[in-house]
């Protein structure tokens, strides 16, 4: 980045902090920050290991320092200000998550636009949020978009802040389903005398995998025979004999509902394994684990800017989640007002504060958002006015 368009993006940030109300964490004095300020060149230089006090009053060092990037420690310390992970004192951390796309399966970071980074990376975070609230009962759980590619949770909790790293990846392997046992979502229970294979319907990825089964089955009732046949034939090692059976027990009784899927005989378990991938595969969330696991993590401060794109990192309500747009609702106020002109090295489509702008490459005359985001992406200079 030239001197010009780093001069530039530093006094404009200063302007944005100068009236800017970050949001600040829980007990923020026994916390780590870190920013990384406009160096020159290609480098970047994370100025850490200091406390609060050592910033002074947060505003006022946004406003005087414009940072590139800001952040604070999911942990707290004693001394957070020490010059070693040792001398600090750890007291605890909050569990936190991050969702990058960049790193979503079935998305190509060269192919596919911000905005469908963004919107595929919002579907994973709601798996996220569901499997959270839902299968851990989490409930002070905060989101906030990062700024740039993504999301953060945090969930603040005080059974959960001395998880050790080997704990925390406990979590995130069942998340992620990794290593997922499909054979030990079906337990083999004695009933009468005799016994029965059932799911695990209580919770988990038993009951995940459960619903998923009683949904199949609801559509399998609705098709003629010959269409039934068809879809339960799909798939792999159920042929048209386990086929019938499993047929005839989906029609009558409740056994589905109850989990019992002894009475669709060897064909129901190579069904429930295979509904268990389709599960695994539809309701996992792709969360960055070193994050989760880093009892000492750095995070992006609410209410900064993140420096790789010109976006605020937004703390979103929860019942807020499903009208936010990144794209419009991160935009700064600040950098609407008026337009720039910049050199285009990286020509193509923009969609930012709820339009569409396609540009060439060259000099031109944008608004500042798109100037802005532009620049901070490597993908324009900024020009004398």
């Amino acid at each position: 980045m030239d001197r010009r368009t780093r001069e530039y993006l530093s006094g404009r940030f200063g302007d944005y902090y100068r009236s800017a109300d970050p949001t600040l964490p829980p007990d923020p004095d026994a916390r780590e920050w870190g920013h990384i300020p406009w160096t020159r060149g290609e480098s970047t230089t994370m100025v850490r290991h200091q406390s609060i006090y050592d910033l002074g009053d947060v505003s006022d060092f946004l406003a005087r320092e414009a940072p590139r990037h800001v952040y604070f420690s999911a942990a707290r310390y004693d001394d957070p200000g020490a010059a070693s992970m040792d001398e600090k004192g750890w007291q605890g951390a909050d569990l936190v998550f991050d969702l990058d796309a960049d790193h979503l399966p079935g998305v190509d970071p060269e192919a596919a636009t911000y905005a469908e980074m963004l919107a595929a990376c919002k579907d994973a975070l709601r798996r996220l949020l569901d499997l959270l609230e839902t299968d851990f009962g989490f409930e002070t759980v905060t989101v906030v978009f990062s700024g740039g590619r993504g999301y953060h949770v945090h969930v603040r909790d005080e059974g959960l802040e001395h998880l050790d790293s080997e704990a925390r990846r406990e979590i995130v392997d069942y998340v992620r389903a990794v290593d997922l046992d499909v054979d030990g979502l079906v337990r083999t229970r004695a009933v009468g005398g005799a016994t029965r294979r059932e799911l695990r319907t209580r919770g988990g990825w038993g009951r995940r995998t459960h619903r998923r089964l009683q949904r199949f089955v609801e559509e399998v009732r609705e098709l003629d025979e010959d269409a039934a046949m068809e879809r339960l034939t799909s798939f792999d090692g159920i042929g048209e004999g386990r086929a019938s059976t499993l047929l005839d027990a989906f029609v009558g009784g409740e056994a589905v509902d109850r989990g019992n899927v002894e009475a669709g005989g060897p064909g129901a378990r190579l069904l429930v394994e295979a509904l268990a991938r389709e599960t695994v595969a539809a309701e996992t969330a792709p969360i960055d684990e070193p994050v989760t696991t880093d009892t000492h993590r750095l995070i992006r401060l609410p209410g900064s800017l993140h420096g790789g794109s010109g976006l605020v990192v937004r703390r979103i309500d929860r019942d807020a989640l499903d009208d936010f747009d990144p794209l419009v609702d991160a935009v700064p106020e600040r950098f609407t007002d008026h337009s720039v002109r910049v050199d285009v090295t990286d020509p193509g489509t923009v969609e930012l504060d709820g339009d569409s702008f396609t540009l060439d490459a060259g000099e031109q005359s944008v608004p500042e958002c798109v100037g802005v985001f532009l620049m901070t992406r490597d993908r324009a200079r900024k020009v004398k006015e």
